[in-house]
């Protein structure tokens, strides 16, 4: 997980990783029935995951890629993007609240389990005074988005 300061509700799945990988080897279930990554998963962990150290449990192969996606009404149309975790920092003092989930694929044999979840984000509208303070954090200044920009225009 990335150094942010506003993490709450954090989920780590790595018991339920456990379980599933246990069934598989004790024979309860197939590899096809746990490397069953969708298309779209394995193109995103491609083209935008992030490598880690961590080799798959399934194939031993390849090292396991991790894609970020986020959640929130607060993201409006960018809601269920892919992220990169150095992006997570900045978007915590722009979004009052979004939902963070970390997703492990093997681009290899497909293995794909969702590893943690957390939310972020300012904590809300809040205050002028909490917004000021949100902004100090991130450097100082605000960032207008292109929607915003268009509005003044």
């Amino acid at each position: 997980m990335s150094a942010v300061e506003t993490t709450r509700s954090f989920i780590d799945y790595s018991l339920a990783r456990r379980a599933i990988l246990a069934a598989l080897f004790g024979g309860r279930a197939t590899t096809t029935d746990v490397c069953d990554a969708h298309p779209y998963l394995l193109r995103a962990a491609k083209y935008h995951g992030e490598p880690t150290t961590e080799q798959c449990p399934v194939c031993r192969k390849e090292p396991l890629t991790h894609v970020t996606y986020t959640y929130g009404d607060a993201l409006g149309q960018y809601s269920g993007r892919i992220k990169a975790t150095r992006e997570l920092a900045q978007m915590e003092h722009e979004v009052s609240e979004f939902t963070v989930y970390v997703v492990e694929v093997c681009q290899n044999c497909g293995w794909n389990h969702l590893r943690e979840s957390y939310v972020l984000g300012y904590g809300g509208a809040g205050s002028g005074v909490q917004r000021a303070q949100a902004r100090a954090a991130a450097g100082g200044r605000r960032v207008t988005h292109s929607r915003e920009r268009a509005l003044s225009e």
